[in-house]
């Protein structure tokens, strides 16, 4: 719930998810149930094996994404997907995400420096 005084505080933003890489790591998960593999998640992203490995790291520690290492024959296959708690920690950031553009494109509308704050709505 946004408060009153502070109705573009967006506090829903969540900082975990927010960071540019991995809302795009949340992204690709979130259109492949099974989860992808690591290759397939760097490629889709556009990030280093490095870059990759860290972001996955702290989206694991905040059990929004698992990691599965198996063998497949003698090659390691690395597969990421979203918990049942990252799903929905995810569908909850994309709901406030929808606000703010709500918001922002309301303000936009009226385009001058006088225009009048938005109320606060009840997501």
């Amino acid at each position: 719930m946004q408060d009153s005084a502070a109705p573009f505080s967006y506090d829903g933003l969540d900082r975990v998810i927010h960071e540019k890489a991995r809302l795009g790591i949340m992204t690709s998960l979130a259109g492949h149930a099974k989860g992808l593999a690591f290759a397939d998640l760097k490629r889709l992203c556009g990030l280093t094996d490095g870059n990759l490995s860290r972001h996955l790291q702290v989206l694991e520690e905040a059990g929004l994404v698992a990691i599965d290492k198996v063998f497949e024959g003698k090659r390691p296959l690395t597969t990421c997907r979203l918990t049942a708690a990252g799903r929905a920690r995810f569908l909850d950031y994309l709901a406030v995400l929808e606000r703010v553009v709500r918001d922002a494109a309301e303000l936009a509308k009226t385009s001058g420096a006088d225009a009048p704050a938005l109320r606060p709505r009840n997501a």
